[in-house]
Parts: C-alpha cells; sequence; structure tokens
C-alpha cells in the first residue's frame, strides 16, 4: 500500500534534484577547463623579456619575400638585423578559434636621420589576402629622435570554415610582414634591429561554426618553401599538437550538461506537483 509523501519530502526531493544538477554543472566546467588545459602547447625553452615574462627562443633572421619566409612559432620572439628599407617576413600557424596577435618592435639606428620614418605591420594568410586588425597600431610614425617603434595587430577570430566570398580568417600559414613605407631617401640602407612575437587566446565554443576546411591554408612544401629555423616550428607550417580536427568544441559540454539540467527539472516540476488532485494512496479509479 503506497503512502502518502507530504509537501516536505516532496520539497526534499526536489532539493536532491537541484543539488545534483549543480553538481554536474560544476563537472561539466572542470572537464571544458580541462580541455583548455590539455590543448594549450607545452612552453618550450624560454627566455626572460623585459617586461617580467617567459618567451621562447625564436629564429634571429627574416625572409624577404612570402617565398622565403622564416617559419616561428606561437609564443615565440623572433629577432632580426636589417636595414630600413628591408621588406621582413615570418610565417605562423594559427588554428581555428584562435584569436591571434602580433606585436612588432623596431630599434631605430641611433645615428642622425634626416626626417620621420612611417613603419607598417601587415599580416596576410595562406592565400596571401592581408587581414583587417580588430585593433592595435598597424602603423606607426617615428621621429626623428625617437630609439624604437612599437606595432601591434589583433585579428579576429580564426574561422574554422567561411563562405568563398568571405575574407574571415582561416586555419593555416599567417604571413607577417614588417617595413618602413615612408622616409626620406637618405635614410635608405641605415642598420635596424626588429622584433616580432605572436600570441594566440583559445575562444573555445562561443566562435565555433558547423564546418571545417577539408585542409588547413598551408603553402606546398617545395624547393622554395621555408626552411626550419632553430626553435621554429618542427616544419613550419603546422602548430604544436597538430591541427585541430575541427569536431570537438566545449558546447558539447554544455550541450550535455543543458539537457541532464531540463531533464532533471522536469523530473523535479513532476515530483513537486505529484498528486496534487487526489490522494496518492487512492487506486486508480476510486
Amino acid at each position: 500500500m503506497r503512502t502518502a509523501r507530504g509537501p516536505k519530502a516532496r520539497r526534499g526531493a526536489a532539493a536532491a534534484l537541484l543539488l545534483s544538477a549543480a553538481g554536474l554543472a560544476f563537472a561539466g566546467t572542470v572537464a571544458g577547463a580541462g580541455t583548455a588545459a590539455a590543448d594549450s602547447p607545452a612552453p618550450s625553452a624560454s627566455t626572460s623579456t623585459g617586461d617580467g615574462g617567459d618567451t621562447a627562443q625564436g629564429p634571429t633572421e627574416a625572409g624577404t619575400s612570402f617565398r622565403t619566409a622564416t617559419p616561428i612559432a606561437l609564443d615565440q620572439r623572433a629577432t632580426a638585423d636589417a636595414s630600413t628599407g628591408d621588406y621582413l617576413y615570418w610565417v605562423l600557424p594559427a588554428d581555428a578559434g584562435q584569436q591571434v596577435t602580433v606585436k612588432a618592435a623596431v630599434t631605430l639606428p641611433k645615428a642622425a636621420r634626416h626626417g620621420s620614418a612611417t613603419w607598417q605591420l601587415d599580416v596576410y594568410d595562406g592565400l596571401r589576402r592581408r587581414q583587417a586588425c580588430r585593433f592595435g597600431a598597424q602603423t606607426r610614425t617615428a621621429a626623428p629622435d625617437a630609439g624604437t617603434v612599437e606595432l601591434t595587430c589583433a585579428l579576429r577570430t580564426v574561422r574554422g570554415w567561411a563562405e568563398q566570398w568571405s575574407n574571415d580568417p582561416l586555419p593555416g600559414s599567417y604571413y607577417v610582414r614588417l617595413t618602413a613605407v615612408g622616409l626620406p631617401a637618405e635614410d635608405l640602407g641605415q642598420p635596424v634591429r626588429a622584433e616580432v612575437e605572436a600570441t594566440a587566446a583559445d575562444t573555445g565554443g562561443a566562435q565555433a561554426v558547423d564546418g571545417k576546411l577539408a585542409a588547413p591554408l598551408v603553402p606546398g612544401t617545395g624547393a622554395a618553401a621555408p626552411q626550419p629555423q632553430p626553435g621554429g616550428p618542427a616544419d613550419g607550417s603546422a602548430p604544436d599538437g597538430g591541427w585541430s580536427h575541427g569536431w570537438w568544441s566545449d558546447r558539447w559540454v554544455w550541450t550535455a550538461v543543458g539537457g541532464v539540467l531540463a531533464a532533471l527539472a522536469g523530473i523535479g516540476g513532476y515530483r513537486l506537483t505529484r498528486g496534487a488532485g487526489r490522494p496518492a494512496h487512492l487506486p486508480p479509479g476510486a
């Protein structure tokens, strides 16, 4: 014979269900954080920087064209000694879901200069399409007595897939070009030192799309392909750990947690309202 359960017992059962749901939500959060931590590449040999952080040792030269661009990895500081007027090129990998920020610093010559110099930092994708910057000083003019000039370009989120007509950044190689675009002719050829560093933040499922490229936009390797540099990527094209497969996202975790919460909420509501119309101990049809 079934006994009627009072309102207090039903409220206790509903509270237990809500506590279980909260525990599942917390577990989903921990799982998402653990996945992000596992996907983060392990730091390599590093050298101390002026701002108190550690930056991996990178290559010490730059290419002079797209075909000879020097490969670098994310979180590396690449340096190069060049002359004013040279075009300096580096290439780095960027995967889907990453927001890449490229920073460059140019140490200007100490010799007397005849006027101000304008420097520019450009970023191109694997199809050599110039990418827009979300924010940052992409072009700056240095006064004749300035010692350094710093440039920044924060790219849009790299998408796993995009329409053919769009200019959205896609997974693959990204070329960084640094050069002086305006200066007196008398200042051409003066020695400068350039530093470039690229970092990336993972946006997770917030920017995920339901699609992916068949292959990342990486130039074919051939006789003219860039050669790996000490401290750079293994092949100059793929990030540490390889390219993402495109199907996994932390949206799966939150979708599962949301479904469980909805089911538990339905069960809890049923248990709270069950028996409101008739006593629970009466048999059917009574």
